[in-house]
């Protein structure tokens, strides 16, 4: 019995050692790096040397659409359109060693806009709204440099008035008329109507006031 229980003691079945298991190694990827563009200046814009030095261009400001009111002729205050408006061509006046004119309509007509320029001679540019879509407009000074006086095309039809200057009249191709003095030169006056008959036009044209 003794025996016995020794042998079985011996034979007890081996005890299995685990073996470890090594988890696989996982590389990490290899990203290369993407070029990047080389940063591109922008070009920086070179300002072009102007042929004159900057002038004064005031603008007209609209007017109310009543006329100015009656003043001693020959003066600013004649002139239709607002106070402003008439503030304007008197600095014109001032400013230029030409004759400035001004044109005084009747009621429902107003200023519509206006500048002039000092450069190259001086020249002064306004343009009055009437009613039924009609527009007169009056351009002075150094305002055209083409041999035609960039006058509507059309015949010429003898003489007109141009306040108290005397200009050519010109029946234009479109319907309109106009008038011109010193056709040409470096400096003239152009009255341009559109809108109007023949004989309402010659009365505004005639009508225009110098401006002291």
């Amino acid at each position: 019995m003794v025996l016995a229980a020794g042998c079985i003691g011996q034979s007890a079945a081996p005890t299995a050692t685990p073996t470890a298991l090594t988890a696989p190694s996982l590389a990490a990827p290899s990203v290369e790096p993407s070029a990047q563009p080389a940063a591109t200046p922008e070009p920086v814009a070179t300002p072009e040397p102007t042929a004159e030095p900057p002038t004064e261009t005031p603008t007209v400001p609209p007017a109310s659409g009543e006329p100015g009111a009656s003043a001693q002729a020959g003066s600013a205050a004649a002139c239709t359109g607002t106070a402003a408006n008439r503030d304007f061509f008197a600095k014109v006046a001032v400013a230029f060693d030409w004759p400035v004119y001004c044109a005084v309509l009747p009621a429902r007509w107003s200023v519509a806009s206006g500048s002039y320029r000092s450069a190259g001679g001086g020249r002064m540019e306004i343009a009055y709204n009437g009613p039924g879509g009609a527009r007169f407009e009056l351009h002075e000074g150094a305002f055209c440099d083409l041999p035609e006086g960039c006058v509507p095309n059309g015949p010429d039809a003898g003489t007109a008035a141009f306040g108290d200057l005397s200009g050519t009249l010109v029946t234009g191709d479109d319907g309109s008329y106009a008038v011109v003095v010193d056709r040409g030169k470096a400096r003239s006056w152009l009255a341009v109507g559109v809108g109007l008959d023949l004989d309402t036009f010659k009365g505004f044209a005639a009508g225009l006031v110098l401006v002291e």
